[in-house]
């Protein structure tokens, strides 16, 4: 058992409404950050970036699909990789049960990674997602969005990264980080880049996170999300009932 202190139902009562006035702080500090990303400025999207879909070559202002508002979010698989991340999977796991209310709340939600189409179906089909989910290979989309690296990147030890500069971990190969962005279209047809997010930033769409937070051992890893795994990698355990 964790090493807890057991009290009596009144005093765990007392504790617990201390904590419910934190809890109060901290929504309504959310709400007020919400409001304030809701005001930020836009910057109009001048580049013709073209995705690869399997409905064939789209731009970025066709990826929204009739709606107003497209989310995309920066999935970890790159060209020739044997699996998406982990952690990626693992957000993503949470996105077709949401699809249909964002998309009738006139959002949609995409998918993309620098991997070719057929790797990202390839994987698609494995994981048994059904979200929209397009190839920026062969585009800048990653590369202007500070989520992709290029080789010299890499080599130079710095890249941009989060809205600031980071080193490199020594010896690293890797080209691609996590990330989050949001675009508006307008009735011309123009498009606007309005947030982005990176890092532990889209960190509150895992909802089985949320769920954990809540738990008595919470997260329990010794590093961020260390007992994740793809979601058929998981040795199965009998449970008792």
């Amino acid at each position: 058992m964790p090493d807890h202190a057991v009290v009596s139902r009144e005093e765990w009562l007392a504790a617990r409404k201390v904590l419910l006035a934190r809890e109060k702080e901290a929504t309504h500090l959310r709400d007020k950050i919400n409001a304030e990303r809701l005001a930020l400025p836009w910057v109009k999207v001048e580049k013709k970036y073209v995705f690869d879909t399997p409905r064939g070559k789209k731009t970025l202002a066709e990826l929204f699909d009739g709606r107003s508002q497209l989310i995309t979010y920066h999935f970890m698989l790159g060209p020739g990789w044997a699996a998406g991340c982990p952690g990626c999977s693992f957000l993503s796991d949470h996105f077709d049960g949401a699809l249909p209310h964002l998309e009738h709340h006139d959002v949609t939600l995409i998918a993309v990674s620098r991997a070719p189409l057929p790797e990202i179906e390839a994987y698609k089909e494995r994981m048994g997602w059904q979200f929209p989910w397009v190839s920026s290979y062969g585009n800048d989309f990653n590369y202007d969005y500070h989520v992709s690296f290029t080789s010299e990147d890499l080599a130079s030890g710095k890249v941009i990264y989060n809205f600031g500069e980071m080193p490199v971990p020594a010896g690293s190969k890797e080209t691609e980080l996590p990330g989050m962005s949001a675009f508006y279209k307008d009735e011309a047809g123009d498009v606007f880049h309005t947030y982005s997010s990176y890092a532990r930033g889209p960190e509150e769409w895992i909802g089985a996170l949320m769920i954990l937070d809540r738990a008595p051992k919470g997260r329990n890893e010794k590093r961020t999300m260390d007992f994740v795994r793809r979601h058929d990698e998981y040795e199965a355990k009998a449970v008792a009932v």
